[in-house]
């Protein structure tokens, strides 16, 4: 789980990142208004009848397996002078996922976005904007770098293209071929390594995406673009080395699983399924 800190009005507030949504930490929030007993601000808060209301419904729209019977016996008790109800005692209950508690050195109540900017608007109007403000800027930040990092990558790859395309003009393409025909060559080549490691041609990609622009290479992640630009350059060698198309195409797909299997390695595993080239028939990852 990433886990960065922003700075609202003199408090360090974490955001951790899970399953690509974003968590903000509700005993920091919390600290704001209460620095030495945050928990009990935390438990105020989910003691109003609203508030129940709030994440119940957040759970119903993002969780199949929240249990919904025991969330209508809060709703039952909520507000009365008797009712408390911790964090943990919320997700055990109704198996929520939108607030969640952790230990360790970041430790602490987490709850999805949504969530904590109702529990900050609660705890302070001023602060929920501030808040806000800085939350805003972190993703800006984090578009920029990711958008810079998937440039530099794409650029890459199209250097890595001209020394490729290269290999072909010199190795495969007949000196007598007429250029109308050589664009040919060069996208079964291209196609080629689109195989290797996207596992289908631009034509299927396309005629399956019909309403996406560009190509599937526009679209790749940034581990994709990687593989894809070193693949590039291995397909140069083994053209010069006058290797078929058959054996090059088994080669670059075992080395793009090779490497994207290194390059996610950290990541989970329903991710590596996804980026990573399954193997041809008959070839072992």
């Amino acid at each position: 789980m990433k886990t960065r800190t922003i700075s609202v009005k003199g408090s360090e507030i974490t955001v951790s990142r899970k399953e690509r949504e974003d968590y903000i930490s509700l005993t920091d929030i919390a600290r704001y208004k209460n620095p030495n007993e945050p928990i009990d601000i935390i438990k105020n808060w989910l003691r109003s009848r609203t508030t129940i209301e709030f994440v119940g419904l957040w759970e119903q729209l993002h969780n199949p397996a929240f249990k919904a019977v025991e969330f209508d016996r809060f709703m039952y008790e909520a507000g009365s002078n008797s009712f408390v109800l911790s964090p943990g005692k919320w997700i055990e209950t109704t198996n929520a996922i939108g607030i969640t508690t952790k230990a360790g050195r970041y430790g602490g109540t987490f709850a999805h976005q949504d969530i904590a900017f109702e529990f900050a608007s609660w705890v302070s109007a001023e602060f929920k904007l501030y808040l806000l403000k800085e939350f805003q800027r972190l993703k800006q930040e984090e578009f920029d770098q990711k958008k810079l990092e998937w440039s530099v990558s794409r650029t890459i790859a199209k250097v890595n293209y001209l020394i490729h395309t290269d290999a072909i003009k010199k190795n495969l393409i007949p000196p007598d071929l007429h250029k109308s025909k050589q664009k040919f060559i060069y996208a079964d080549e291209a196609d080629l390594l689109n195989l290797a490691l996207f596992g289908q041609t631009a034509l299927t990609w396309k005629t399956e995406h019909p309403d996406q622009k560009g190509n599937m290479r526009d679209y790749a992640t940034l581990e994709q673009l990687v593989v894809l630009s070193n693949l590039e350059s291995f397909n140069a060698e083994l053209i010069k080395i006058g290797m078929n198309a058959e054996e090059r195409l088994r080669k670059l797909n075992s080395t793009a699983i090779e490497q994207m299997k290194v390059l996610i390695k950290n990541k989970s595993l329903d991710r590596l399924r996804g980026k990573v080239a399954q193997p041809l028939i008959g070839d072992k990852p």
